[in-house]
């Protein structure tokens, strides 16, 4: 009976490469029949261990790998609801006029990509759909490339692709200033100071977007996603004690429990916070992305992990009854 289990498995590939031979990604339909599919194995194993046979781990590593590949071809979402938290982000970006500057400080590494990159993505395609301005800079070295991701990853939808952002005059990207929490203080009195020149070392004042922009008093939002130090607990220590300018931010779910207190005291405009929270900004901006693609694939490995925890619980359970002695 056990070779039922990668029988199964193989089932689950053949169905896969049978309904998308031209295309990598699932329908709907699919999708449910290849759940069931998963299911179906998972009950196998637990019939297996009820009958007292042991289950090798690379049995398990297959499970879990399957479990975590398949929904990357799922065309299927999660029922989410959107917490206060990201609305408030939402609604406070959502209210301002057209024209608007927005300073986008992309303060994490590519380790932290997979829960942070999907908000970036998110809000620079809603910026750009809403010609709103974003002005990008960095805490983290590695930051500006990845906001310069986010922009390519705007500039490829179709729809903003027709009527393209231009940049120097809708955003810019100046690059990364080390000093940490030092370079925000002196962006509340000269950003220039801080960022003499972009990325692509042009001078501050050849970039039309930046003509009239001398300080926090003339950024109408400032949008942070943070790894760590320095990061968003700076950005609210700063600029919003100090120089009034309001933040909002999308955090690792490691970091945002340290960061939800600034957005119950009101200091923190809104909070995305890990995956889930970059999932529901995606839902609530009309954005899809990645964000819902990998909370779909770290449900299915916690589904299938919490399945081999109970069925690890039954083999054990199966177990002490045989070995107990009879009674009298």
């Amino acid at each position: 009976m056990k070779k039922i289990i990668p029988i199964i498995v193989l089932l689950i590939l053949f169905v896969i490469a049978l309904f998308n031979k031209s295309q990598l990604e699932m329908s709907a339909g699919v999708s449910i029949l290849v759940t069931i599919l998963l299911g179906i194995a998972m009950i196998v194993v637990l019939i297996l261990t009820i009958s007292g046979r042991s289950i090798e781990r690379r049995i398990v590593f297959l499970f879990i790998g399957v479990s975590l590949i398949l929904p990357f071809f799922m065309n299927f979402t999660l029922p989410l609801q959107v917490s206060p938290e990201v609305r408030t982000l939402y609604d406070a970006l959502a209210k301002l006029p057209k024209g608007s500057k927005v300073l986008a400080s992309y303060d994490y590494d590519p380790p932290s990509a997979p829960e942070l990159q999907p908000m970036g993505d998110a809000f620079m395609k809603w910026a750009f759909r809403h010609d709103i301005k974003v002005i990008i800079i960095g805490l983290w070295p590695q930051g500006p490339l990845q906001a310069n991701l986010s922009v390519n990853a705007a500039l490829a939808d179709p729809e903003i692709a027709k009527h393209p952002p231009k940049y120097g005059v809708d955003y810019v990207n100046l690059g990364y200033q080390s000093g940490n929490e030092f370079v925000i203080q002196g962006m509340g009195t000269s950003i220039r100071s801080k960022f003499p020149s972009d990325l692509y070392n042009t001078p501050y004042d050849s970039i039309p977007l930046l003509r009239g922009v001398e300080n926090f008093s003339n950024i109408d939002f400032v949008f942070n996603l943070s790894a760590g130090y320095p990061g968003t607990v700076e950005w609210v220590q700063i600029a919003v004690d100090r120089f009034g300018v309001p933040v909002g931010a999308g955090n690792t779910a490691v970091q945002a429990p340290q960061v939800y207190p600034y957005v119950e005291s009101g200091q923190l405009t809104g909070l995305l916070g890990g995956m889930s929270g970059g999932a529901e900004f995606e839902k609530i901006t009309k954005e899809p992305g990645q964000a819902n693609t990998f909370l779909l694939s770290q449900s299915f490995a916690h589904v299938v992990v919490i399945g081999f925890i109970l069925i690890g619980n039954v083999a054990l359970f199966m177990g002490k009854t045989k070995r107990r002695p009879p009674i009298g």
